[in-house]
């Protein structure tokens, strides 16, 4: 009877090899844990640009409906070529008071708080006698790019009006 206690005695005591988790093991773990929350922040970040520069690109679809809308609403003067500009970057380019200066001025005024108020936001409006119209706007997308260097992204939609 003696001898059967002191093997279970035996058994039961841990040996010197698995006492605890070791300071290594621990430190691996955490390295671990570390770069995979790293590379999760990486993808963040990522999607965080593509978001930008989506967005940025639905402004500027948004933008080119509104002065065709605006077109739309005064037909005669569009085909009478008053709504044409070349690529005009300030509102303040534009000194004609009447509807058609008026509208073209408020839309590149949107242009810049809608794409970034940076000399590189521009529209053009090209329209024939026919009532074919392009409208084109210009704007810097680097902030989607990483913002390392300038990235410029144009945006053309044609339509008749």
């Amino acid at each position: 009877m003696l001898m059967t206690k002191q093997r279970f005695q035996r058994s039961a005591a841990p040996s010197a090899g698995q006492r605890g988790v070791g300071l290594i093991e621990i430190l691996v773990a955490v390295l671990i844990l570390s770069l995979g929350l790293l590379g999760m922040a990486g993808l963040q970040a990522n999607a965080l640009k593509a978001n930008q520069g989506s967005y940025t690109r639905s402004q500027a679809v948004m933008l080119s409906y509104y002065i065709l809308d605006a077109m739309r609403a005064d037909r005669a003067a569009a085909v009478g070529l008053s709504y044409n500009m070349n690529a005009t970057c300030s509102p303040g380019a534009i000194t004609t008071t009447d509807l058609p200066g008026n509208t073209r001025r408020d839309w590149l005024t949107s242009l810049r708080v809608g794409l970034g108020d940076a000399n590189t936001t521009c529209g053009a409006i090209t329209c024939d006698a026919l009532g074919n119209c392009a409208v084109s706007i210009t704007w810097d997308d680097s902030r989607a790019s990483g913002g390392t260097t300038q990235t410029l992204q144009t945006f053309q939609t044609r339509s008749r009006i």
